[in-house]
């Protein structure tokens, strides 16, 4: 053990509509009183994140609400998605009105984008759509004073279009406004890059849309206990049709190889408690060298215990699901988090004993099956 109090992490992927998914998975951890010190997220993640830092515990659950009843589908074109058609037919109508109407309080179209690709565009309106809408419902939804204020860490994953490196704005170095949020979310060409400090950055999922590394890297170290609610899911079969091709893809390149990330991470950690143990067997004379000392800061005591919820397939889902904003699909990813966390709640994984020499802790909790 580390010596400090364990810390509890909750990780949250990027991938739009089905991040409504992560917010089942906050009300589970809510109903528990397991609340977050730190929340780390890129995109969908960085939204639903702030809307819970950014609010005080008796109010996170109506904020997240209030968020994606505002951005539900409600009307025919949502509906579209029941009415006797075929999957594929009820998707296009549903996904058509999203592409040609935006999404109310997230995103609405440019008239600029009706015009071509050649179109000399300022950096901030080289975009198929306008994200005012989220800078409104944000700074409604957001106390950003409160979410400065230390009581829950917030860092989002970003990209700096200019060199391309990811980056990462946090609570826990800077103030963070609601430019650092949308520019986590900035996904082109739908969405403009947003200026932050002078600089210009896109949505983090461009370089990792799983933000696991600025936990496992944080400085010093603590004892963690991380859940870890991903979107997508790259263990799909062979697809079967061009439809299936694309959902497959997706759902590789979004998952931003998160079972290698994991499996990295957790070896590197082993080598760290590696070299915690040699040093803990050295006479205490060369302990104290300067040299030793040096050698001594790279190793760590520290566990962590990784809580995987992974959002299930839906066998009529296809590339553009994190398009979908019907209401009724909204509220059952919602449902679907929530099942899932307090089945892993209900578990305790991380309460049984194990290796300490391990270091990092993997507890799969995921359907492996689809949802209907």
């Amino acid at each position: 053990m580390s010596g400090n109090r364990r810390q509890t992490v909750l990780l949250l992927q990027g991938g739009g509509a089905l991040g409504a998914f992560q917010a089942g998975v906050y009300e589970a951890l809510e109903e528990a009183r397991i609340l977050p010190d730190w929340v780390v997220g890129t995109s969908i993640g960085a939204i639903n994140g702030a809307l819970i830092a950014g609010n005080p515990p008796r109010l996170r659950l109506a904020r997240l609400r209030e968020f994606w009843e505002a951005v539900s589908e409600q009307g025919w074109h949502a509906r579209a998605r029941d009415w006797p058609l075929p999957r594929q037919a009820q998707t296009l109508l549903g996904n058509l009105h999203v592409l040609s109407r935006g999404v109310p309080g997230f995103f609405s179209p440019r008239l600029e984008g009706a015009f071509g690709w050649d179109l000399p565009l300022p950096p901030e309106r080289a975009s198929y759509y306008d994200t005012t809408p989220l800078r409104l419902t944000l700074e409604a939804l957001v106390d950003f004073d409160l979410l400065n204020a230390g009581a829950t860490r917030l860092s989002v994953g970003a990209v700096r279009v200019r060199g391309g490196e990811g980056v990462y704005f946090d609570s826990g170095a800077q103030a963070l406004g609601v430019e650092h949020i949308m520019a986590s979310g900035a996904l082109p060409p739908g969405f403009p890059p947003v200026r932050v400090d002078g600089d210009l950055y896109w949505d983090g999922g461009l370089s990792s849309n799983t933000p696991l590394e600025f936990v496992l890297e944080d400085n010093p170290r603590r004892d963690s206990l991380c859940f870890l609610a991903t979107l997508w899911n790259p263990s799909g079969g062979e697809p079967g049709s061009l439809r299936e091709v694309l959902a497959h893809a997706k759902d590789i390149q979004y998952a931003s190889r998160a079972r290698d990330l994991v499996a990295r991470e957790q070896r590197l950690h082993e080598l760290r408690h590696v070299i915690n143990a040699l040093a803990a067997r050295l006479p205490e004379v060369l302990r104290d060298d300067p040299a030793v000392r040096a050698l001594r800061a790279h190793g760590c005591a520290s566990n962590y215990h990784l809580v995987r919820l992974q959002a299930p397939l839906h066998d009529h889902a296809d590339h553009t699901r994190d398009i979908d904003f019907a209401a009724a699909t909204v509220r059952a990813r919602w449902q679907e988090g929530l099942n899932q966390a307090r089945a892993a709640i209900a578990r305790r994984p991380w309460a049984r004993s194990l290796d300490a020499d391990r270091g990092v802790f993997i507890h799969e909790m995921q359907d492996q099956g689809k949802a209907s």
